[in-house]
């Protein structure tokens, strides 16, 4: 939603998270500095780290002819600065400079400058396109991952290659049934992990580099440019061979909010960033040492005795980059169902540790299904290749466009300064991703049909929902009518009270009207409760519950949380005392209007495909009384038809 104040806006019930007490980062337990970059190198880095596995020898074979000095090196010089022009300076200095009350990602971004500061159709659209792109190259990553891993074992023993993508098969549906019991355990070994691969990372990456040390000329941008001035198209279009680094730069900006941006930076620039350069520097040096193109360059780093071992740990590291993949998906749509763009699903927090720690089935099944169609869709890392990056490259061109406007408006840079940064990282991005559009043949359709599928479930989701709320408006009553009317009628009072769950903002709505009407009794004590979500992650506990007064013994309430925060309504209506509001819970009862959604007659409703869409997501979302923590024995649901 765009406002938590706004009466034509729907409601987006909140659905998880703890407002963090002081000894907490968003969620976290507060660690040492070193602890926490750690932990980073464990979720955060995932992706980008396991990057080399499939990267260069992608590049090398998009690249005409034998590998010579000037291509290796042109090459190789790519790689390095677009690992510093992209995740470098773009995400880890600029946009990680961004926050939303210190989150980060495309959709806090879009929040931010597109609804927080203003109401702009325009930029919510590109926000929510550009994460809708994520779950596109979300199901890609675990395949192109885990198969890249396992195709190492071809080099030590080639009678395994039929065993290949069965086992990649296999750890992907064990990868994804563990999902429900939570991370919280193998979360803690994820840091460590990631540290040895990343220091397996440096180590091979520097025996090969003693092969041939000069390949650190790649060094001098000048060696990217001339490859690219002298390979002309075909040239160009292997920058979307070299988007594959940096794929999961993304993510460096997304889980801001889960360590804080100081525990990134330091694992970014200590660790993860020179030991990929360290390592894909190794590989380029091996190629000009002589090396065959025709397998897999990372793992002819590694000597003969260790290859098996190196093959287990990057499994292990895809595994968990896949796993990094899997918890942002969850995330992400945990943050759509708060700001109102998707429906309410299960959410279930699987630790008090770590407030990412969650589990969302329905998208974990759907991710599963996508991620094994792939996987035996194209059989190869090479094949998706093929396929992968065109939809992240689209989100990072997105990405620029708002961080120009956040420039403008957080920052107070001119004109002149935010559009020269801009313009030079919208140069980059749209190279990128248009080098990325010759993949859309050959299967780089997919993540973008993805997308548009996702995206179009969010606008028809949001759309359906302010339809249903400006015809729920129609049937509101004035206070004054509405008690007027009740003391006519002599309407009895039964002990109690009854608490109506609401989306209008103003006037008696519906569903005490519908009570009214068919049990023609009212409680001792009414309040009239909305539950509103904000465009930012956390609002302060004084600040979750206004109260006021419309009559005797009638209340209206407003509900505020942030869309990082998990409501208990029951919890926080125990503070209402504090607001002068002397209502009586011993003995209370709860509310829910359910609206069956039918089609209007006349014309003027949503077209019939939105709406049967919009109902079917409606049946199958979580109940509201779930999502709010009320008590099941005290909630009573009360059912009309709802024509949009």
């Amino acid at each position: 939603m765009t406002s938590a104040t706004n009466p034509k806006e729907p409601l987006a019930w909140k659905v998880s998270g703890e407002k963090p007490n002081p000894k907490t980062v968003h969620g976290y337990r507060k660690s040492s500095l070193p602890a926490m970059g750690l932990a980073a190198l464990g979720i955060v880095f995932g992706d980008i780290g396991t990057s080399p596995l499939y990267t260069l020898k992608t590049v090398l074979a998009l690249s005409s002819g034998k590998p010579d000095p000037a291509m290796v090196l042109g090459v190789l010089s790519l790689v390095i600065w677009t690992l510093i022009i992209i995740t470098t300076v773009k995400y880890v200095a600029v946009a990680m400079s961004i926050s939303n009350d210190g989150e980060g990602g495309i959709l806090a971004l879009m929040s931010l400058i597109g609804i927080k500061k203003k109401n702009r159709p325009a930029i919510v659209a590109a926000g929510l396109f550009g994460a809708a792109l994520i779950y596109g190259d979300g199901a890609i990553t675990p395949a192109i991952s885990v198969l890249s891993a396992l195709e190492g074992l071809n080099m030590a023993t080639p009678s395994v290659q039929p065993y290949v993508l069965p086992g990649a098969v296999a750890i992907l549906v064990l990868l994804f049934a563990a999902q429900p019991l939570g991370t919280q355990r193998i979360g803690k070994a994820f840091g460590p992990i990631m540290a040895f691969w990343f220091l397996a990372l440096a180590a091979t990456g520097i025996s090969g580099v003693l092969h041939h040390p000069a390949v650190f000329a790649a060094l001098n941008p000048l060696y990217g440019l001339h490859y690219l001035a002298a390979g002309g198209l075909k040239g160009f279009l292997v920058l979307g061979a070299v988007f594959l680094c940096v794929t999961g730069a993304e993510a460096l900006y997304a889980d801001m909010g889960h360590f804080g941006p100081k525990p990134i930076r330091i694992a970014w620039m200590g660790i993860v960033f020179p030991s990929l350069i360290l390592n894909y520097a190794g590989q380029a040096a091996v190629v000009l040492a002589g090396a065959p193109t025709d397998g897999n360059i990372f793992f002819q780093l590694c000597p003969a005795p260790l290859l098996i071992p190196m093959v287990v740990l990057a499994t292990l590291a895809t595994v968990i980059a896949s796993q990094a993949v899997i918890t942002g998906a969850f995330s992400m749509t945990r943050q759509a169902i708060q700001l109102g763009w998707l429906p309410r699903v299960a959410v279930k927090q699987t630790s008090d540790e770590g407030y990412g720690q969650i589990y969302v089935g329905s998208i974990n099944w759907l991710l599963m299904i996508v991620t094994l169609a792939l996987t035996l869709g194209f059989k190869k890392s090479d094949n998706l290749a093929s396929a992968y990056g065109i939809a992240v490259s689209l989100t990072m061109l997105m990405t620029t466009v708002l961080l120009f406007i956040a420039m403008r408006e957080i920052w107070k840079w001119s004109v002149l300064a935010a559009g020269a940064a801009a313009t030079f990282l919208f140069v980059v991005d749209a190279a990128f991703f248009s080098a990325n559009l010759v993949k859309i043949a050959d299967g780089g359709y997919i993540p973008l049909l993805l997308a548009a599928a996702v995206y179009a479930l969010m606008w028809i989701w949001h759309h359906g929902s302010e339809e249903v709320a400006l015809r729920l408006e129609q049937g509101l009553m004035p206070v004054a009518d509405f008690t007027a009317k009740a003391a006519a009628r002599e309407t009895p009072r039964v002990p109690g009270t009854a608490i109506f769950l609401t989306r209008a903002n103003r006037d008696v709505p519906p569903v005490l009207l519908w009570h009214l009407q068919h049990n023609r009794a009212l409680h001792k004590q009414l309040m009239v409760l909305t539950v509103n979500t904000a465009s930012v992650p956390w609002i302060n506990a004084s600040k979750h519950l206004t109260v006021q007064e419309l009559a005797p013994n009638f209340w209206r309430a407003e509900a505020i949380f942030g869309f990082m925060e998990r409501p208990d309504i029951p919890a926080l209506l125990a503070t209402a005392p504090q607001h002068d509001c002397a209502i009586d819970l011993s003995d209370v009862t709860y509310y829910v209007g359910h609206a069956s959604i039918r089609h209007r007659e006349d014309g003027q409703g949503l077209p019939r495909w939105q709406e049967a869409l919009y109902a079917a997501m409606e049946r199958n979302s979580s109940h509201v009384g779930d999502v709010l923590r009320l008590p099941p024995d005290n909630t009573v649901e009360i059912g009309r038809q709802v024509a949009i």
